[in-house]
């Protein structure tokens, strides 16, 4: 039986979670969390799980606080309306990252894929089952972004490029430059290679919005959509971005 916890705040989708589980047979949900607080003291005085269903943001904090806390050799799969957090919550023994509204078919793949995580003939230690955890990681698709007192959702498939400036990391869209909270690093990390090419320590640029490349006396990529700044190809990246352009 797989031993299972459900990290929610908001009690209709812990209702409705619960009732999505209930159709695996060899899942037994033991416990249902609803704050950091409450968290933190159940995983202090109980048994770790087999596996945990977290959402994210939490009435008193986010759900890593609980983690970082109480550390937990528990199998993580993340359900949440936003995918701002995906770099933190695939340090964290991830497997899977749902956004919310979840749908069956969704939790049935991120199940299955917990499973064949498990221990097997190939497969003898934590350390192994975190290596391929590790290299099947999904994507991300969108931020979230603050602007004064709201926020704003960006695909980033309409993102033209992310770029550095003054210690901040922008996304650029037809629209404008937002301010994200990522490191170009972490974003290299998380967004897809097919699409997403870092030409230089300052740009990703996005394959879908390149007007034009120039190749002498070096080369410069023109976006449809770009800051007021000159977007060049590291010499030392040249071979690699040609190669990435016929993928």
């Amino acid at each position: 039986m797989i031993r299972t916890v459900i990290i929610e705040d908001e009690k209709p989708a812990a209702r409705k979670l619960q009732r999505l589980l209930s159709i695996f047979t060899d899942l037994q949900v033991v416990a249902v969390v609803n704050s950091v607080e409450e968290g933190v003291l159940w995983f202090s005085d109980n048994p770790a799980p087999d596996l945990i269903f977290s959402d994210i943001v939490l009435g008193d904090g986010l759900s890593f606080d609980i983690f970082e806390k109480v550390p937990t050799k528990s199998f993580i799969i993340y359900t949440t309306a936003f995918d701002q957090y995906t770099l933190k919550a695939f340090k964290l023994n991830s497997i899977d990252y749902l956004l919310k509204p979840i749908m069956e078919e969704d939790l049935q793949n991120a199940i299955d894929k917990y499973k064949s995580f498990l221990p097997s003939e190939q497969v003898n230690n934590i350390q192994e089952i975190k290596s391929l955890v590790k290299n099947d990681k999904q994507r991300l698709s969108r931020i979230l972004v603050k602007i004064g007192y709201n926020l704003k959702i960006i695909s980033t498939d309409e993102t033209a490029c992310f770029y550095s400036e003054n210690k901040m990391v922008y996304a650029q869209t037809s629209e404008r430059a937002f301010p994200t909270d990522f490191t170009l690093d972490e974003l290299q990390e998380v967004l897809e290679s097919e699409k997403f090419f870092r030409v230089n320590r300052q740009f990703i640029i996005n394959l879908n919005a390149i007007k034009n490349i120039h190749t002498s006396p070096y080369f410069k990529v023109e976006l449809h959509h770009q800051p007021n700044e000159e977007i060049t190809v590291s010499r030392d990246r040249v071979k690699d971005f040609k190669e990435w352009l016929v993928k």
